[in-house]
């Protein structure tokens, strides 16, 4: 059973910086497809950023392009994302998502993904 769990969150000012951590266990597979997705109060899950740990393929939502890093340390089972320039417009709970045994990077669909953390907090303040 894969497990996710998410750390890093916190609460800074518009222009701040946060790194979140996915700490993976569980994987039966090498190449997977890893995920980050939001959820601000009142509207929907939304994807963030995709990696594929079979490679180095990323993808990122336009909100967060040049702003936002995902990446990898394959060796410990953790994806990070590092995000920059932060805006009052990214809060919201972060979540990890993964899906075992993937060929390539896959999408930023919420129904892609099959294992899910429980989240951590951004609070971004003007």
């Amino acid at each position: 059973q894969v497990q996710l769990v998410e750390s890093g969150g916190g609460s800074v000012q518009a222009g701040g910086s946060l790194r979140l951590s996915c700490a993976a266990s569980g994987y039966t597979y090498r190449r997977n497809c890893m995920g980050w997705f939001r959820q601000a109060p009142g509207k929907e899950r939304e994807g963030v950023a995709a990696i594929y740990t079979g490679g180095s393929p990323t993808l990122y939502a336009d909100p967060v392009k040049g702003r936002f890093t995902i990446s990898q340390d394959n060796a410990n089972n953790t994806v990070y994302l590092q995000m920059n320039s932060l805006k009052p417009e990214d809060t919201g709970m972060y979540y990890c998502a993964a899906r075992q045994n993937c060929a390539s990077l896959g999408p930023l669909a919420t129904n892609w993904y099959n294992y899910w953390g429980r989240g951590t907090q951004v609070t971004v303040s003007s």
